[in-house]
């Protein structure tokens, strides 16, 4: 990916450079730069990697549901803390994971833990099972599983 990135820096440089103006302009490095993604995305199959715009869409994909499920999680914590009477079971629970690198299980801990209502507390030394403390486990369980799937999801889309 990086070396697309630089490639695809490259040939709008060279593009400006070539473009025979008097000065530098922004527009003209731009245009070189939109040339060069469509050189590189026909010829991305070379280099023995996806193209690198698709994982930058991947990443800001994964932001987004990061917002969304960080609101989400809000709420819910915001209606539970304003109710009068606070009627909650906090708990733990395992997850086992379908992420291998130590990277993805990491995004996956962190991703979960910046969200309110829920924290990993121990990710096992093969990595695959998360130890997850809750809340609410019994009414925010299938909410916080769906939230793991789409994050693993997303975290996948990101990665490989």
């Amino acid at each position: 990916m990086p070396a697309q990135l630089l490639l695809n820096l490259f040939i709008a440089f060279l593009w400006m450079t070539l473009m025979d103006e008097d000065e530098l302009n922004f527009t003209t490095f731009l245009t070189g730069f939109i040339v060069g993604i469509g050189i590189i995305f026909f010829m991305h199959r070379f280099f023995g990697t996806q193209f690198y715009l698709r994982r930058l869409y991947a990443s800001i994909k994964l932001m987004f549901r990061f917002i969304w499920e960080l609101t989400q999680s809000s709420a819910i914590v915001l209606k539970q803390i304003l109710s009068p009477r606070l009627n909650i079971k906090p708990g733990i629970f395992k997850y086992e994971t379908e992420l291998k690198s130590d990277v993805e299980v990491t995004m996956l801990s962190m991703l979960l833990t910046l969200t309110p209502g829920s924290v990993v507390m121990e990710v096992t030394p093969e990595g695959n099972v998360l130890y997850i403390h809750a809340m609410d486990v019994e009414q925010s369980r299938e909410a916080l599983l769906k939230q793991l799937r789409n994050f693993e999801k997303a975290i996948k889309e990101v990665t490989r």
